[in-house]
């Protein structure tokens, strides 16, 4: 064995550095295999993994990593994953078809003025006002009334009960697009009597929202633009005849 310099053993190990004075071995070799990683994680063939929350898949959006951002394309993807619903919106084609009636003449227009009774007692009356009525959208008003009007002819106590549960649906029930606007007392009474209803379960009802188109709405139709052509109309027609 010979001996260095200092005294210490000099066996054969290899010099501290490597070829032509390089980085050291082990360095190198830990160079290499961070090299080496990144072209093992891109080499193709490679079978994907799960497509998790955190996984980038097709359908993913095309400017997220993630499935938990708002982006536009996630907020359309989820819109057409919702169920549809029937819409509840208040429709023409759903009403009933206006009364049959007559055209009004000069005196039945003139006569709308004098009173509300006296416009809502004929079918032109009515057929007018509702016009005006669904101008306002409040159509729904004299919709219940009619209804109401209707249900008092009948007699038979099995369509008395299949009308009463229809207009309860249409106009007394929260969830209906064309309730009306009732106070809780007469509600009350309505859903109390619901249980075996007559012809006249609705009358408070029907009241209270003939009151209101009379206080409400008339006023303004009588100052429309829709009373006023007519009521102008039918007086140069008169004066032409």
């Amino acid at each position: 064995m010979r001996m260095g310099d200092g005294g210490e053993p000099a066996g054969d190990f290899p010099a501290a550095g490597g070829v032509d004075g390089g980085v050291p071995m082990g360095s190198e070799r830990t160079e290499m295999r961070k090299r080496q990683m990144p072209a093992a994680h891109e080499a193709p063939g490679a079978a994907p993994g799960p497509q998790g929350v955190g996984s980038r898949g097709s359908n993913a959006c095309c400017f997220c990593w993630c499935c938990c951002c708002s982006c536009s394309c996630l907020t359309v993807r989820n819109q057409d994953q919702r169920p549809t619903r029937a819409s509840h919106e208040l429709r023409t084609d759903d009403l009933p078809i206006c009364e049959e009636s007559p055209s009004p003449t000069l005196e039945e227009v003139s006569a709308w003025a004098q009173s509300f009774d006296k416009l809502m007692i004929t079918p032109a009356g009515r057929n007018t006002f509702r016009e005006f009525l669904r101008t306002e959208f409040s159509e729904e008003n004299m919709l219940f009334w009619m209804a109401c009007e209707e249900l008092k002819k009948e007699a038979n106590k099995t369509i008395i009960e299949e009308k009463a549960r229809i207009i309860y649906d249409d106009y007394i029930s929260i969830l209906s697009p064309k309730e009306v606007s009732l106070d809780s007392r007469v509600r009350e009474v309505i859903n109390k009597n619901m249980v075996e209803p007559s012809q006249h379960i609705f009358d408070d009802a029907q009241l209270q929202i003939y009151t209101l188109m009379h206080r409400d709405s008339y006023p303004r139709f009588m100052n429309s633009a829709l009373y006023k052509d007519l009521l102008r109309s039918l007086s140069e027609k008169s004066a032409e005849a």
